[in-house]
């Protein structure tokens, strides 16, 4: 006879676990186009980004990528010591390594806090701007997102995604540690960033309510005020159209900054993908006949849309950087 229980895997497989990889790796990929798109400006001669090569590009990937899977990392495993108990009463989250009891939460907590501490260390080696958005973002979701709105608004997803939207912000002030000055952190000497973070900020909400959608009722069970059981259905998703529709006005952007080298190209891809995409929530419907599970299947397909958009968006802006005509 076999046994239904998980047998525990070697520590390593748990501190990826912790981390939540899987989760993490489509922003770090948005950071290493934000590297991208910097480096390919400055070539063109559009930015002032210190004569960069290919070579500073790859380098500065890298420790993008390091630090931000570590600090990021980092914070997932705090989170899963603060989320013990939702995440043992969630079918998607009672295989963690806490709940499954394959390590303590001391051990979770004292895992997340080391290599989130690494990570920002070693962005802050870059620059101290990119190490200072680096610890901005773990604090802000660890004592923001997670302690504070996860369990008292419906609006946790809204505020906490600012965390999530910091990667752009993280891989410029990188990329750009050769010419940047001032002890302003908001100073990232360009708008383009900043744009970076509206899409990703702009985009959780509608991203993360299908999936709450699709596990209607998951989150209420456990405590947690997801807008689909504080607020119902149809109030999320008339607010996830908003976002959508305030997606697709970003187009405007990149018209509005035309002297940044990104231009009216740019606003074809926004707004071409942000149509596609808001069909996927348009076409949401909260009164579907329910699968076997008693899910929502357009609000999931949506959510595999939203993973799509994403990549395809940040890869776009890659594309439109690159164009030496512009």
């Amino acid at each position: 006879m076999t046994s239904d229980v998980e047998p525990r895997p070697p520590l390593p497989v748990i501190w990826i676990r912790l981390m939540k990889l899987r989760v993490i790796v489509l922003l770090q990929i948005t950071a290493i186009c934000a590297v991208l798109v910097h480096d390919l400006l400055d070539r063109k001669g559009v930015i002032d980004g210190g004569g960069r090569t290919w070579l500073d590009t790859l380098e500065t990937s890298f420790w993008v990528f390091l630090g931000g899977t570590l600090s990021a990392g980092g914070s997932n495993s705090i989170n899963m010591w603060v989320d013990h108990d939702i995440d043992a009463g969630m079918r998607r989250t009672n295989t963690r390594p806490v709940p499954m009891g394959w390590i303590s939460r001391m051990h979770a907590l004292v895992f997340g806090i080391t290599i989130a501490i690494l990570g920002t260390f070693v962005l802050w080696q870059v620059h101290w701007k990119a190490g200072f958005w680096t610890g901005f973002s773990v604090l802000f979701y660890v004592l923001i997102y997670t302690i504070w709105l996860k369990r008292r608004s419906p609006y946790n997803i809204v505020i906490g995604g600012i965390a999530g939207a910091t990667p752009p912000l993280i891989a410029w002030a990188a990329a750009a540690s050769s010419t940047l000055s001032g002890s302003n952190p908001l100073d990232l000497g360009s708008p383009v960033p900043w744009m970076l973070f509206l899409l990703i900020f702009l985009w959780t909400p509608p991203h993360f309510w299908a999936l709450a959608l699709y596990r209607h009722g998951e989150y209420g069970k456990v405590g947690v005020p997801m807008m689909p059981d504080a607020k119902g259905p149809h109030r999320t998703l008339l607010e996830s159209k908003i976002y959508c529709v305030l997606l697709i006005l970003l187009a405007a952007i990149p018209i509005i900054w035309s002297g940044y080298g990104i231009g009216w190209p740019l606003s074809v891809v926004v707004a071409g993908l942000g149509v596609w995409y808001a069909t996927t929530v348009w076409a949401i419907d909260p009164d579907e006949v329910l699968d076997e599970n008693q899910r929502m299947p357009k609000a999931f397909h949506s959510f595999m849309a939203s993973l799509k958009y994403l990549a395809l968006m940040f890869l776009g802006v890659v594309i439109v950087a690159a164009q030496p005509w512009l």
